[in-house]
């Protein structure tokens, strides 16, 4: 088998421009035995590239425990699987899509839920929610705005079209992003326990069938493109953005669910980053196979395409799969139907190559496993983040009275209403969601049942700066109480990892460190990583961002009769506080936003006091005892109350021990572990008994009813006064991107 010579001749320069270091260039030397030409080039460097083969991150992400008997299939297939019973599964994942997302901000975060949705309905399931985490720089910066405008209508005009709900999520402002902002969007879907499809290509002389959208030149190495930091020349990077179809994606679920139901396929993949490349190789990798593809036969959309651009495009909306031989047929016709393209493109070999044709001669010829399997994997050099001084909180930190700091939280652009934002997304399609955007977690009915999903995304990128080990606890940890407070049992996580470079040590610290509180809580809270991405290079100009590994969290409501969300439904309910409250200000938003301070070591996470007492909340959300639950986070108890007023249009007064040191601490600190129940009077004594007796700490708080929120003995804050502050700074802020 003669390969076609290869043309332009590879020089070093070559070799850099495709982000290959000389050493990884030299890997390839051996590995070939000889110069590859430009198309074996290009596979290698997007397959060798951070986003495609972890080089920096596999070592540790090796930490994270994978299994728990509910878990049918873990971190190394498109999405990860777990039993929710009565003979179904959850499938779900959470991908990045940021560094698109600065040059293309629509198109940017539009592929990226397009992305999410082929990695869920690949293994065979239905999508039935999508959650969204995005964080954005400075609103002062100039192209803030600009930036959450296209992100937001991109997420919307791509979710809503495809017909899947935008059901919850994430937006924070720090100005570490104001050069690289991060959208992460995961994906959950349904399917048969019986159903479930995997990646790995098998059967010699099985047609390779590729169907979907046609192949242009956008995305062209996109991955490598998202494998480095960017700098002045960012805006030139334009053409390695994608441009998403929400309608052919929408065929493309059908067709695929439908032809599922013909027991035809033996391996299917989405051609995602790196496209053909990586949806080939990987098949034929898991697969332990070899594939030969004629390039002759793929749909294209642009006249003159290069083998090394068929390759290497990004076009959306495509999928690869595996048919067993003789299927063909009925295959095309569904995708007829359906009005895709499709084409018998290769077939499945004994050989371990991959082997590509194009115009009557071979254009590529290479090993399987060393490409994909084998890529380079680094043990970097890391450094710890400086340990911070905790900071007892004392009165001295109340600079404004309770009642202001309150509103100038609930109205700053963390703690703000996100209504802006969720109001342009349909989150009621399909029609099981149950519980909206705005709580602790969203939740969507198992269709035709009385059961749920609970949802939710979680990071505080603050404390994983402050103290990555325990920063990473808590965004499992928080992930977990979010779940919990809806009376869902936690089943697993799926994660994304957004660093600065890995080549700087000091970032490298923070990745690990990260990793391996994560992986503590994981292990504690028997909430085990099924799914993943990690995103590196998360920077611009050396100017990282804050490390940041959001936390995707599914839970499962057996009766959703017994679901409980943040808005109580009637007044003169006692709130009932659970947890160790010890005022812990240092690292937390009332620092940040009151005194402008970013210092102090982040509140510690007690894992045992955190299973403790959510396993207790879970027992008495199951005895019907709870009302309406809210996790304490961001702001504290302070905030909480103010957030469960509003959800429930009633007031409530809330007490301040007198024996407490820092009445700014009790109000606004944020130690881990808490929650806020609100009980009826009959219910308190058996709870609070039932408390004592699990070793979890309760206490009564306050009461609720009325039109206000009363701190303590300050003036009351009216609701209305509340909800203007509340909702009033995002929407004034993106009206001012109109007036400019």
């Amino acid at each position: 088998m003669t390969l076609a010579p290869a043309s332009p001749e590879i020089t070093p320069e070559i070799v850099a421009e495709h982000g290959l270091s000389p050493e990884e260039y030299e890997r390839i030397l051996a590995i070939l035995g000889r110069a590859p030409n430009l198309v074996e080039l290009g596979i290698f460097s997007v397959m060798w590239s951070e986003h495609c083969s972890y080089k920096s991150s596999r070592k540790h992400l090796s930490k994270f425990p994978t299994k728990a008997p509910w878990v049918v299939q873990g971190p190394g297939e498109n999405a990860g699987v777990v039993d929710i019973g009565e003979g179904l599964v959850a499938v779900f994942k959470m991908e990045s899509h940021n560094h698109p997302s600065f040059i293309e901000p629509y198109q940017g975060a539009a592929t990226g839920v397009g992305g999410i949705l082929r990695d869920v309905f690949t293994m065979g399931a239905r999508p039935v929610a999508l959650l969204d985490a995005l964080r954005f720089g400075d609103p002062s910066h100039p192209k803030t705005r600009h930036l959450v405008h296209g992100v937001v209508a991109g997420i919307g005009g791509y979710g809503n079209c495809v017909g899947v709900p935008t059901v919850g999520g994430e937006c924070t402002f720090h100005h570490a992003y104001n050069g690289n902002i991060l959208v992460n969007v995961m994906c959950v879907g349904i399917a048969r326990k019986d159903r479930v499809f995997y990646a790995k290509a098998s059967g010699v002389g099985n047609p390779v069938v590729y169907v979907g959208a046609k192949t242009g030149r956008d995305g062209i190495h996109g991955a490598t493109m998202a494998s480095a930091e960017f700098s002045e020349a960012t805006e030139a990077k334009r053409p390695t953005v994608q441009v998403g179809d929400p309608f052919t994606e929408k065929l493309l679920i059908e067709a695929c669910l439908e032809l599922m139901e013909k027991d035809c396929i033996v391996a299917i993949q989405d051609m995602g980053a790196a496209g053909l490349t990586s949806s080939s190789f990987e098949m034929a990798d898991r697969g332990g196979a070899g594939i030969e593809l004629d390039l002759d036969r793929v749909p294209l959309r642009e006249a003159g395409m290069t083998p090394y651009e068929i390759m290497l495009s990004e076009s959306q909306e495509r999928m690869l799969m595996v048919l067993e031989e003789g299927r063909e047929g009925e295959a095309m016709a569904v995708f007829r139907k359906w009005g895709l393209d499709c084409a018998v493109i290769g077939r499945v070999t004994d050989t371990g190559r991959m082997v590509l044709r194009w115009r009557g001669e071979v254009v590529a010829n290479v090993p399987v496993a060393p490409v994909s399997g084998a890529s380079p994997v680094y043990d970097r050099p890391s450094e710890p983040s400086p340990r911070r001084v905790p900071i007892a909180a004392s009165d001295r930190e109340a600079v404004l009275p309770h009642r202001q700091a309150l509103l100038r939280l609930i109205g700053s652009p963390d703690l703000c209403s996100k209504r802006w934002i969720f109001e342009q997304y349909d989150h009621m399609v399909m029609g099981d969601t149950v519980q909206r955007p705005g709580g602790d977690a969203a939740v969507v009915r198992v269709h035709g049942t009385n059961r749920g999903l609970a949802l939710a995304t979680d990071c505080t990128p603050r404390y994983c700066q402050a103290d990555p080990h325990m920063g990473g606890m808590q965004a499992v940890a928080e992930s977990w109480r979010n779940l919990v407070a809806t009376g869902a049992r936690p089943l697993a996580i799926t994660n994304c990892l957004n660093f600065g470079s890995p080549e700087r040590p000091r970032i490298m610290g923070q990745l690990i460190g990260c990793i391996e509180g994560m992986a503590a809580a994981c292990r504690a809270l028997d909430y085990p990583v099924v799914s993943g991405n990690v995103s590196l290079y998360n920077e611009t100009d050396g100017n990282a961002i804050l490390p940041t590994p959001n936390v995707g969290g599914v839970g499962l409501i057996e009766d959703l009769g017994r679901m409980v969300g943040i808005a109580w439904q009637e007044p003169d309910l006692v709130l009932v506080l659970l947890g160790e409250c010890l005022g812990w200000l240092g690292s937390s938003l009332y620092w940040q936003v009151i005194l402008g301070r970013d210092d102090g070591a982040p509140p510690p996470v007690d894992l045992a006091a955190e299973r403790r007492n959510g396993e207790f909340v879970l027992r008495q959300i199951a005895a019907g005892r709870v009302r309406a639950c809210h996790d304490l986070s961001d702001g504290g108890l302070a905030v909480a109350v103010a957030e469960m007023c509003l959800a429930s249009g009633m007031g409530a007064a809330l007490h301040v021990p007198s024996d407490v040191p820092s009445t700014a601490g009790w109000l606004f600190g944020e130690d881990q572990g808490r929650y806020l129940l609100a009980v009826r009077d009959e219910d308190v004594r058996p709870l609070l008994q039932a408390a004592a007796e699990a070793g979890v700490l309760a206490r009564e708080v306050g009461r609720t009813g009325g039109g206000a929120l009363i701190l303590r003995d300050e003036e009351p804050i009216s609701l209305q006064e509340l909800r203007a502050v509340h909702e009033g700074w995002l929407p004034g802020y993106m009206a001012a991107a109109a007036e400019v």
